[in-house]
């Protein structure tokens, strides 16, 4: 189409070169998901470029848009507005501006809604800071993953800028922040950026603390939502300018504007903490691949445990692994012992039942004895989370709201975890008894009866808003929930896994998968030669992965039962949240692939609705294509009810 001359309004004149701005409005509907073209006021003509911040007049509103070119004319047969100012310095880049269209490609969202994620707020005295001059860094010379199978392999291809990919499977024990930090000064080395995204700032500080030490000070920043908006956007703009070229950070660093890119990598990709929770849900690891394919970086997937998805990118030979071989996976790794064994069994019949089996509890005590730390893993926290009849069995709810009662001590009346109403005239709706029982064990109620049997010993918790970092060396101890397990001095000396069944038995196609993940993690805080007891039967899977620290091969199994059932990652799914009318409308205004496949409904909260739609990997595009396009139709329409539309949705139920 002919590009038109802009006829400007009368009382301002537009600039005199490329007067036109094409930008996106920050206007988070999916019908306004499409440039607009203003005019430049030639009192803007120097600011406003491609990636300034700027505000328009949009339907009666002032709002921020986002400029994403300067062009001589426009399509628009009307008049053009002007832009009203600019707003700071430019925030986009012409890669992350590429970057964030794919990502609402890819989930059916819209740009402006990852630029929400994406680029923090503006702070006026930030940009006023001067940024530092970045100096380049002598490469490395050997590296820990010498010790690693096709380690050395992809180290050099970091130092050539060849688009490597890898998948990562760390040893037990294995100092990862060291690892990570190698390979990031690989990259700096070669005048490179580079980009690391970690699950939480736990994670995070450890592994700013590792380039403080490699790299020195000023040659990296961290970013987190921890962070007040001013620093966060002071440290974002000093990688916006190019003065630091190494990004570290959780899932929105994922795009950061890092100049040149050398080097992406993510760590522990299962930890469902890498999942946005806001539109368009993007998943960090998914982020990070798809801009290794933007840009030509190297892509790192690292973690103690692997996800199928990590196994898909191996088994379709886009990604390589990188593994130690078994003597040196030994030799690192801590000694596995399920109290579902059958000897163990013959041995204490008990065992099964028992809170704290004897083989438990004679490995604590010779850990404790050989003055070394000991961690006990609780799946949930808490002193008792659920109740049920003692009689029956019957799960113990609440009368008033259905809520499922619990016991904050061994002396407090049950009460609802959902309302809080003290519960003490409870009886049960199917026997009538009025004693309770506790169906799982939390860690306050575990710390306590350990506190009972090692008396004299020390017990840390670590879990819930209290957290800790790390312990020191010595006997102690440490009862923590999964994922808030603090790292000990020295490494500790023996690990209980307890309640593996109520990790197993959740309602997740992901189950198993990240049980063992959180398994994994917690063995590998365990010094070599060390003692693990894990709660479980040792015919399951996980556990048997879990003795053998065969990563892979459960993940192979695991990819394999996924796409012989057509579950992700080996199809793409999208899941529609909304009242019945509201999601079947989306899905024939959808105009759905022909293969595609809908699945449900089933309940969801409120009075909701869930639908699944399921379509072979390979005609994704065109089911996230087909429902950006029915979100269009239902957003013109100006639809009442909304519909939650995620695409590879982490949970099914």
């Amino acid at each position: 189409m002919t590009q038109r001359r802009p006829v400007p309004k009368t009382g301002r004149e537009p600039a005199a070169q490329d007067p036109v701005a094409r930008l996106m409005v920050d206007v988070a509907l999916p019908h306004l998901d499409r440039p607009f073209d203003y005019l430049v006021p030639s009192t803007l003509d120097a600011e406003v470029v491609a990636g300034s911040r700027v505000r328009v007049r949009f339907s009666g509103r002032l709002v921020d848009g986002f400029v994403l070119e300067r062009r001589a004319g426009s399509e628009h047969d009307g008049r053009l507005a002007f832009l009203e100012r600019a707003v700071g310095e430019p925030v986009l880049t012409a890669e992350t501006a590429a970057l964030f269209r794919a990502v609402a490609d890819r989930w059916a969202g819209s740009f402006v809604d990852v630029v929400r994620r994406a680029v923090p707020s503006r702070h006026a005295a930030a940009e006023a800071k001067a940024s530092l001059t970045c100096v380049p860094l002598d490469a490395p010379g050997t590296t820990g993953f010498d010790a690693y199978r096709a380690g050395h392999a992809f180290l050099g291809a970091v130092r050539a800028g060849r688009p490597a990919r890898a998948v990562w499977g760390a040893k037990p024990g294995e100092d990862w922040p060291a690892r990570l930090a190698e390979v990031v000064e690989v990259a700096l080395a070669q005048g490179r950026g580079a980009m690391v995204v970690v699950p939480d700032v736990r994670d995070l500080a450890r592994l700013d603390a590792a380039l403080r030490v490699s790299l020195g000070e000023g040659r990296h920043v961290a970013l987190s939502a921890d962070l007040g908006p001013s620093e966060r956007y002071r440290r974002w703009l000093s990688v916006k300018r190019g003065a630091v070229k190494a990004v570290i950070g959780t899932r929105a660093a994922a795009y950061a504007p890092v100049a040149d890119l050398g080097l992406l990598a993510i760590w522990d990709d299962g930890d469902d903490l890498h999942a946005e929770l806001r539109a368009p849900y993007p998943h960090a690891r998914d982020v990070l691949a798809l801009r290794s394919s933007l840009t030509g970086a190297a892509l790192l997937v690292g973690g103690f445990a692997r996800t199928a998805e990590a196994q898909l990118l191996v088994d379709s030979g886009w990604a390589h692994e990188i593994v130690a071989d078994r003597p040196a996976v030994r030799s690192a790794g801590a000694r596995v012992a399920a109290i579902g064994d059958d000897v163990e069994l013959a041995r204490d019949p008990a065992a099964a039942a028992a809170r704290l089996p004897s083989l438990a509890w004679r490995t604590a005590r010779e850990a404790l004895s050989a003055g070394h730390p000991v961690l006990v893993q609780v799946p949930r926290g808490g002193y008792v989370p659920a109740l049920a009849c003692q009689r029956d069995r019957t799960p113990a709810r609440c009368p008033v709201c259905a809520g499922p009662l619990a016991a904050s001590s061994g002396h407090a009346v049950a009460a609802c975890r959902w309302c809080g109403r003290p519960a003490g005239d409870w009886a049960c709706p199917r026997c009538g008894e009025r004693r309770l029982r506790a169906v799982v064990v939390g860690s306050g109620r575990t710390a306590e009866e350990l506190g009972r049997a090692f008396t004299g010993t020390t017990v840390w918790m670590s879990g819930g808003e209290r957290v800790l970092d790390r312990v020191a060396a010595g006997a102690s101890l440490v009862v923590a929930t999964p994922g808030a397990e603090p790292v000990a001095d020295g490494g500790y000396g023996a690990a209980l896994l307890l309640d593996g069944w109520a990790l197993l038995s959740r309602p997740d196609l992901r189950a198993a998968e990240e049980t063992l993940r959180r398994w994994m993690n917690a063995v590998a805080l365990v010094r070599p030669g060390g003692r693990v007891i894990v709660g479980a039967d040792a015919s399951v899977p996980a556990v048997q992965a879990l003795v053998r620290w065969d990563p892979a091969g459960f993940a192979v199994r695991e990819l394999a039962d996924r796409t012989a059932l057509g579950f992700a990652p080996a199809t793409r799914m999208a899941a529609l949240t909304g009242t019945a009318g509201a999601v079947a409308e989306l899905i024939e205004a959808a105009q759905l692939p022909d293969d595609a496949e809908v699945i449900g409904p089933v309940p969801a909260d409120k009075g909701q609705e869930r639908m699944l739609i399921r379509v072979p990997r390979s005609h994704g595009v065109e089911l996230a294509r087909a429902l950006k396009a029915g979100a269009v139709v239902r957003s013109a329409r100006k639809a009442s009810e909304p519909v939650r539309l995620v695409l590879d949705p982490l949970e099914l139920v």
